[in-house]
């Protein structure tokens, strides 16, 4: 049987952050068998106040403006075992991102260190380039033994730089070199990696040696109909614009398609669809590539997605999982299309000795207890049991995925298919089914709310608007049931403040996102962007005010929770400014007092005047806006100007 890590506490009944080591609100001491937070989870200080605190400073301060997940999940992870994470403030979080779908036994499974301690205990060495070396040769063997029948048999295998997007760049250069050609075939609402090439034959991308395709779908299905006759009309456009001479598609060098699109909205491929692609491509000497960097390793319940449908691909691309949690890339393909030369896809990091190693022992692991199959039963159960609760919530527009690969499409329960609102299609895609609105405000509230019940998820689709859950293939059936738990009461508590028009829609304007009231915590809009009041309202700078019950001081995403003294502009990078110990020129990124991130120091409200014995020098005006001509009525207490 496959072992399976102990359930984690439950959060007590009305808690709004993730769970303690001891369910109590302090570090404490923990009870046995739990996660341990070392001396960071019991209160490290610098400067009297939480080391962790500090660490999100200088993230912020630091880190590219490219960063993604940090910012909707201000957490500092210092232990992890299987589903549970634990941050340096002792908090505990169910992790259903699991690095993006890399974890697929969860964090620090005692097979993947075991394999992680042999290499490193035996002195092998830990860098060689491509050169042939024992673990390499066995993650080769576990890797053809899993591989489909009809590929593994003729299958050779490059090893890339160490992440998906780079395999995804060899296989387009592998189909070209092998053709002669150039175009690509992709889909619409694809993914497949950052670099340029991968971005090409992604969906968001424009000007390119790329014909775009649509991608079947039930729930907004492109051509209105849904179901089978969806994907029937989806094939037909492909052989339309294969076969039309004037379609202005040339033959192309390849066909790249993932079998269940993830950061599209995890929707599944129909496998009848799937083998008219496989037919299509082969009957006009189309090499198919199959992107299975994030669907593999057992994800959607067969070790490989593609074997739903019985489609062997021309190529493969696989990354995340294959890795056991570090970084690795390859592309297998058939032997036929090996007319590279020596040196013509290459990186330095190829010959990655540790991922190897946990790669093989994932590979095994996965293969000989069955967990595809574990996947593809707990995965429907959960299925089921988000579609009931479904028809409790009208904004869960739409449940779907496969295995455990499974996405909530939320939407505006009160918007009006057909109407030009983002995300709604000129008609329903199955009969007496009309999809609503994309909602990704509502979406993005669910997130919150999740992160304050201790649930970690993340979003997707194309607005932004699908949660996601990717949680480990080792998760227990009692696991299970609290992830479940927490995203149907994270769903009430987003349905509830919906009810009472804590959202607003802005009809008939395509590509709008709705965007929260503005409520007093939040200063109004038309303050002047500089001005100590300005705030972004549909960012997260502004945090969950989108929600009537809002209280600044028990926000998840938007400070370090149970600090009473911090106020709504009080940010994990901003410093409390009331605090006693509160310094203005202790960090670069918080002692002027004009960013629009950090409020005036002295005053809950107001700007120190140059009088006032409070003033101090880097007040002065040229750091920060100067102090609105109506401040003084604001002065009193009002409490849109004050925080």
């Amino acid at each position: 049987m496959a072992e399976t890590e102990p359930v984690p506490e439950e959060a007590p009944a009305g808690r709004t952050t993730g769970t303690r080591p001891d369910g109590g609100s302090g570090a404490g001491t923990p009870v046995a068998g739990a996660l341990v937070a070392g001396t960071a989870a019991k209160g490290d200080r610098t400067g009297g106040r939480p080391a962790h605190e500090g660490i999100l400073r200088r993230q912020t301060a630091r880190e590219s403006a490219a960063r993604t997940y940090a910012r909707a999940l201000p957490i500092v992870p210092v232990r992890a075992r299987g589903l549970t994470i634990e941050g340096a403030d002792g908090r505990r979080y169910l992790d259903c991102l699991s690095g993006a779908g890399t974890l697929a036994l969860g964090h620090n499974h005692p097979v993947v260190l075991e394999a992680i301690r042999k290499v490193l205990d035996s002195g092998a060495p830990l860098h060689v380039l491509d050169l042939a070396t024992p673990v390499k040769d066995a993650f080769i063997t576990e890797l053809f033994r899993t591989l489909p029948p009809g590929l593994a048999d003729h299958a050779r295998v490059q090893f890339c730089g160490p992440a998906g997007t780079d395999a995804v760049e060899a296989a387009l250069k592998l189909v070209r070199a092998a053709t002669g050609r150039t175009g690509v075939l992709a889909f619409t609402g694809a993914y497949h990696g950052m670099t340029a090439g991968s971005l090409e034959v992604s969906g968001g991308a424009f000007d390119v040696r790329v014909a775009r395709l649509p991608y079947p779908q039930d729930y907004r299905c492109p051509f209105g109909v849904g179901g089978e006759r969806g994907a029937e009309l989806a094939a037909r456009w492909t052989e339309s614009v294969l076969d039309d001479p004037k379609s202005g598609v040339r033959h192309p060098a390849g066909m790249i398609l993932e079998p269940v699109q993830g950061e599209g909205g995890v929707i599944p491929a129909p496998d009848g669809w799937m083998r008219r692609m496989r037919q299509i491509t082969a009957e006009r000497s189309i090499p198919l590539i199959a992107d299975e960097v994030q669907t593999g390793v057992g994800r959607t319940g067969a070790f490989w997605a593609v074997e739903h449908s019985g489609v062997v691909p021309d190529v493969m691309v696989l990354s995340k999982a294959i890795g056991g949690s570090l970084p690795l890339a390859v592309v297998v393909y058939r032997d036929a299309l090996d007319v590279w030369r020596p040196g013509a896809h290459a990186g330095t990091f190829r010959g990655n000795q540790l991922a190897m190693a946990a790669g093989t022992a994932t590979l095994a692991y996965v293969r000989e207890n069955r967990l595809a199959e574990r996947a593809a039963t707990l995965g429907s159960r959960m299925l089921g049991r988000l579609r009931r609760l479904s028809h409790d919530f009208p904004c869960m527009g739409d449940v779907r995925g496969r295995g455990l690969m499974i996405g909530v499409e939320m939407v505006d329960p009160e918007g009006e298919s057909g109407s030009g609102a983002i995300g709604t299609p000129t008609a329903p895609s199955a009969p007496g089914h009309a999809p609503r609105p994309a909602a990704p405000a509502l979406a993005a509230a669910v997130r919150r709310e999740c992160l304050r019940r201790g649930l970690i998820v993340e979003l997707g689709g194309r607005h932004a608007s699908v949660v996601r859950l990717l949680p480990p293939l080792t998760i227990t059936d009692e696991q299970a049931v609290a992830v479940l738990d927490r995203l149907a009461d994270a769903m009430a508590a987003v349905s509830r403040s919906h009810s009472r028009g804590a959202y607003r829609r802005v009809p008939d304007q395509p590509n709008h996102q709705p965007r929260p009231e503005y409520r007093p915590e939040c200063p109004p809009e038309d303050r002047p962007q500089g001005s100590p009041a300005y705030r972004l309202q549909d960012s997260p700078e502004c945090g969950p005010e989108d929600s009537p019950e809002y209280r600044p001081e028990d926000s998840s995403e938007y400070r370090l929770q149970d600090r009473p003294e911090y106020r709504l502009q009080g940010r994990p990078e901003c410093p409390p400014e009331d605090s006693p110990e509160y310094r203005p020129g202790d960090s670069s990124e918080c002692g002027l007092q004009g960013r629009p991130e950090c409020p005036p120091q002295d005053r809950p409200g107001c700007p120190p005047e140059e009088d006032s014995p409070e003033y101090r020098p880097q007040d002065q005006t040229q750091d920060r806006p100067s102090r609105p001509p109506d401040a003084d009525r604001h002065c009193d207490g009002d409490a849109e100007w004050a925080g």
